[in-house]
C-alpha cells in the first residue's frame, strides 16, 4: 500500500527515519530547468531583484541549493537526479551555452542526468562540451551515435549508483522525436525508448542490479505507457512535459507519486520552481514496498544559499546591458503559458504571429505560423525588457519566408493539432488565417474549416493556390513535425532577422501593447 504525504521545507527532516525494510532511499529530482539560474516570477520568467526581496519570486539556483541541503538531512541514503533540459530558456544559455549549467549542477552534487531534447539546441558539440565539464554521468539509452562524432563515447545508457549498501541502476531515455524537436544532426539517431529501456533493464539484471530508476525525458503520457511496458522499473523520474504531480496542488495532473502497477512515477513541473522529494523503501526481495513524498515549492520561505547566489549574480553581469534594456510597455500581462499556447489560441501566440506577418507583409506574405512550443514564458504588465522578450523567444530562430500551397497549410494545421493531448509544442499559433478543429476527431482529420484573409475579407482556403508564408527557421526546416514546409523548391529564405528582435520591435511600435485573442483558432464542441 502506498501513502502520499505533504512535505514542506520545514518538515523535510521529519521524514528522516526509514521504515523497517531492506533498503530505504530518498530521491531528490528536478527536470526541465531551462537555464532559470535566477529566481522566476509567477509567469516563469526572470524575476526582478526588488520583487525577489519582497518575497514574490520562486526558484533560482540558490534556493534549489538550500532545498537540496535541507532534504539531505536524513538517515536515508540520498540520490540527486535530473530528468533533462537544463539547457535553453534564458540569456545564461545564450551566453554560456551549457557550461554554467554544468558548474551549478556540479556544485549541488548531482549524480546522474538524462539527456533532454534541448541539449541538442546548439548541436551535439555543445552537449559534448557540457558532458566534458559535468562530474556526473549523462544518460541516453535510446540513441545510436556515429563513431568518431562529437558525442561518441560521451553518454551512457545507464549507470549504477551506490545508495548505502544498495546498488541502484539508473537508466536514461529521451523522446524518440528529438530529431524533429532539436538540432541533433545526422550523427545521432533516436530509437524506440521502450525497447532500449527493456534492454538496459536486462543488462542491469545480468549484473545483479534489481532496484531500477528511469530518468525519462519522454513526457508524462509516455511515462505511463513505459511503466506498463517495462514493469521491472521501480521508479520513473519524468521530464519533457513539465508536468506537476502533487498531493496538494489543485494544478497537479495527478498524485505524487502516480502508481502504475508497482512503478512509482514522479515529475516536478519545470524551471526550478519545485524540488521533488520521494522517499522509497524496498523489501527483502528488492521489490518496491512504499513510495511517498511531495515536490517542495521553492518560494520565498526557502532561503537562498549565499555562495550560489553570489556566483549567479557574478555570471549575470555580462548579460545586464541586454536584459535591462526596456523595449516597450505592456498594457496587461501577455499570457504565454505552456498549457495555453500548446492547446488553444493564446495572447503570446497572437503577438508573435502578428509580429512575424507585420515584418514581411510588404513582401506579399499573407500567412504566419508559430509553433506553440517556441513560446517559453509570459510577460507581465508594465515595462517590457529585452531580457523578457528573450525569455519568451530564446532559441535565436530567424524569420523564414517560403511558398506553400493551400494543401500544405491544411496539412500543417493537422500536424499542429495532432498531439494536443500530449501537450506537444507543434500546436500552431497563426496570423492571416482562421481555422476550426475538432479535438474528438482522429489525428490527421481534425481540421474542419480554414479561412484565409485577402482583399475581399475571409474566404475558404484554396488547396491548389500558393500562399506566401512566414514562420521561424526551425519550423520551416521540418521541426515539430512540419515536414510539409521543409525542402527545396519553395522559394524559401531562411535567414531573416532574429524572431526576438522582430517581436521586440513590434511591441515597441504598438506600445503600450494590448494583448488579445480574437477567435482565429476555434474548437468544435
Amino acid at each position: 500500500m502506498f501513502r502520499a504525504v505533504c512535505l514542506t521545507t520545514a518538515s523535510l527532516a521529519a521524514l528522516a527515519a526509514p521504515v523497517a525494510a531492506e533498503t530505504a532511499l530518498r530521491l531528490l529530482h528536478t527536470n526541465d530547468f531551462h537555464a532559470r539560474f535566477e529566481p522566476i516570477s509567477k509567469y516563469d520568467s526572470t524575476c526582478a531583484e526588488e520583487d525577489n526581496a519582497a518575497g514574490e519570486c520562486f526558484g533560482g539556483s540558490a534556493r534549489i541549493a538550500t532545498a537540496i541541503e535541507t532534504a539531505r538531512d536524513t538517515d536515508r541514503p540520498v540520490l540527486l537526479l535530473d530528468a533533462g533540459d537544463p539547457f535553453q530558456g534564458s540569456l545564461f544559455f545564450n551566453h554560456y551555452e551549457g557550461q554554467f549549467a554544468a558548474e551549478m549542477m556540479n556544485a549541488m552534487g548531482y549524480q546522474a542526468m538524462a539527456v533532454g531534447n534541448h541539449e541538442f539546441d546548439r548541436g551535439p558539440e555543445a552537449l559534448a562540451a557540457f558532458i566534458d565539464s559535468a562530474d556526473f554521468p549523462v544518460l541516453m539509452a535510446n540513441a545510436d551515435i556515429a563513431e568518431g562524432s562529437a558525442l561518441d563515447g560521451k553518454t551512457a545508457p545507464w549507470t549504477v549508483l551506490a545508495a548505502g549498501d544498495a546498488q541502484i541502476g539508473v537508466i536514461g531515455a529521451i523522446a524518440e522525436d528529438t530529431g524533429e524537436l532539436s538540432s541533433a544532426g545526422p550523427d545521432v539517431t533516436f530509437t524506440d525508448p521502450v525497447a532500449a529501456v527493456q534492454a538496459a533493464v536486462e543488462a542491469l539484471a545480468a549484473e545483479g542490479i534489481d532496484k531500477l530508476v528511469l530518468l525519462s525525458h519522454l513526457g508524462y503520457p509516455a511515462d505511463l505507457r513505459m511503466a506498463e511496458a517495462v514493469p521491472a522499473l521501480d521508479i520513473i523520474v519524468g521530464g519533457h512535459s513539465n508536468t506537476l504531480l502533487s498531493n496538494t496542488s489543485d494544478r497537479a495532473a495527478g498524485p505524487y507519486p502516480v502508481m502504475v502497477g508497482n512503478t512509482a512515477i514522479v515529475q516536478a513541473y519545470a524551471y526550478g520552481k519545485y524540488l521533488g522529494v520521494l522517499d522509497v523503501t524496498f523489501d527483502d526481495s528488492g521489490a518496491l514496498a512504499s513510495a511517498a513524498g511531495e515536490p517542495v515549492l521553492l518560494d520565498a520561505s526557502v532561503a537562498e544559499e549565499p555562495a550560489i547566489k553570489a556566483r549567479v549574480a557574478a555570471a549575470a553581469q555580462p548579460l545586464a546591458e541586454i536584459r535591462n534594456t526596456v523595449v516597450a510597455e505592456a498594457a496587461e500581462a501577455i499570457v504565454g503559458e505552456r498549457a495555453v499556447c500548446r492547446a488553444e489560441e493564446c495572447p503570446m501566440g497572437n503577438l508573435v504571429a502578428d509580429a512575424m506577418l507585420d515584418r514581411v507583409a510588404d513582401q506579399g506574405v499573407t500567412v504566419a505560423f508559430q509553433n506553440g512550443g517556441g513560446l517559453r514564458a509570459s510577460i507581465d504588465a508594465g515595462p517590457v525588457t529585452m531580457g523578457e522578450v528573450l525569455t519568451v523567444l530564446p532559441f535565436q530562430n530567424t524569420l523564414s519566408t517560403f511558398e506553400a500551397t493551400g494543401a500544405d497549410l491544411v496539412a500543417a494545421l493537422e500536424n499542429g493539432v495532432s498531439q494536443v493531448e500530449e501537450g506537444a509544442g507543434r500546436f500552431p499559433q497563426v496570423a492571416g488565417l482562421q481555422f476550426t478543429w475538432d479535438p474528438a476527431a482522429e489525428p490527421g482529420a481534425r481540421v474542419t474549416e480554414v479561412l484565409v484573409q485577402g482583399a475581399d475579407g475571409w474566404t475558404p482556403i484554396d488547396p491548389d493556390a500558393t500562399y506566401l508564408t512566414v514562420t521561424n527557421n526551425f519550423v520551416r526546416n521540418g521541426g515539430d513535425g512540419y515536414a510539409m514546409f521543409a525542402g527545396d523548391g519553395k522559394n524559401a529564405y531562411d535567414f531573416g532577422p532574429d524572431l526576438a528582435d522582430v517581436a521586440a520591435e513590434y511591441l515597441a511600435a504598438n506600445a503600450p501593447y494590448q494583448p488579445y485573442t480574437d477567435g482565429r483558432i476555434a474548437r468544435t464542441e
